[in-house]
C-alpha cells in the first residue's frame, strides 16, 4: 500500500473552531472521519498532521473524534485535543447535551412542510431499516425536520436529531418517500456520478469542556458540489 501523505495547509480553510482543547473540521463528502482498519486517507489523521505542523509538536499526537458522520457526508466533525476533553465531550453526547443540525436535499416534497418522525429501525448488513416497534433489534428513532426551500424536484430541509441511530436520516426520509439525493443505497433515483449524497452536517451546539460555555460551530456548504451549488445562490 502506498502511504498516504497530509498536507496541513491544505486542512487549513476546513477549520471551523480550534483551541487547545477542540478541533472542528468542514469535513468533505467522500472522505473518511477516521481510519478505521482501512488504512484510507481519513480527516482524523490529516486533522492530526495540521495539530502537530501547526502547534510544531514532536512525536505522537493526541487527537480523537468526538463523533462520525459517514464517509458520503460532509460537515462538521469535532475532535477532542485532550483525554480530559474528550471524556467530558462523551459524557455531555451520551447526556444529549448536544444539539445536532443537519441540511438535506431530498427528492420529491414532504407531505408535511415540517413534521417529527417517529420510527423503529434495525441495522444489518450496513444498512438501517425501518421495522416495528418489538422486533429483535428495535431501537426508536426521532427526528423532527423542517421545509427551508425548494427547487425543481429537490427540497432543502433542515433536520434536528433527537436520536443518534444508524443512518437514522437517510432511512427516515426514505420511509417518508423523500430519499436524500444521490443515495442510492436508500431509493433515490438521482445520481451525482459521485459516492457522496446531499447530506451535510450544518451545525453543531456543544458545551465547551473546560470553560462550559455555549459553543456553536456552522460549517458552509462544500464549494463545488454537484448538489449544494445551486441552492447557495438561489
Amino acid at each position: 500500500m502506498n502511504e498516504i501523505v497530509y498536507s496541513a495547509g491544505e486542512l487549513e480553510p476546513l477549520i471551523l473552531f480550534a483551541d487547545n482543547h477542540l478541533l472542528a473540521v468542514n469535513k468533505p463528502a467522500g472522505l473518511l472521519t477516521q481510519d478505521s482498519g482501512t488504512g484510507l486517507r481519513n480527516m482524523e489523521d490529516w486533522a492530526r498532521e495540521w495539530v502537530r505542523v501547526d502547534k510544531d509538536k514532536a512525536g505522537n499526537v493526541f487527537l480523537n473524534a468526538v463523533h462520525r458522520i459517514d464517509k458520503a457526508v460532509s460537515g462538521v466533525v469535532l475532535f477532542a485535543r485532550t483525554s480530559k476533553a474528550l471524556s467530558r465531550l462523551n459524557e455531555d453526547i451520551r447526556n444529549r447535551d448536544c444539539k445536532k443540525t443537519y441540511h438535506v436535499l431530498v427528492e420529491g416534497t414532504p407531505e408535511n412542510p415540517s413534521a417529527e418522525l417517529i420510527h423503529w429501525l434495525t441495522h444489518e448488513q450496513h444498512r438501517a431499516e425501518v421495522c416495528k416497534e418489538g422486533e429483535r433489534g428495535a431501537l426508536r428513532a426521532v427526528l423532527r425536520y423542517r421545509t427551508l426551500k425548494q427547487l425543481d424536484n429537490l427540497t432543502l430541509l433542515e433536520v434536528d436529531l433527537e436520536t443518534g441511530r444508524y443512518h437514522q436520516i437517510r432511512a427516515q426520509l426514505a420511509a417518508i418517500g423523500c430519499p436524500i439525493a444521490g443515495d442510492d443505497k436508500y431509493g433515490s433515483r438521482l445520481g451525482s456520478g459521485e459516492k457522496v449524497i446531499a447530506l451535510h452536517h450544518y451545525q453543531l451546539e456543544i458545551t465547551h469542556p473546560t470553560t462550559r460555555e455555549a459553543i456553536f460551530i456552522e460549517a458552509p456548504y462544500p464549494d463545488g458540489s454537484h448538489w449544494w451549488s445551486r441552492f447557495c445562490d438561489t
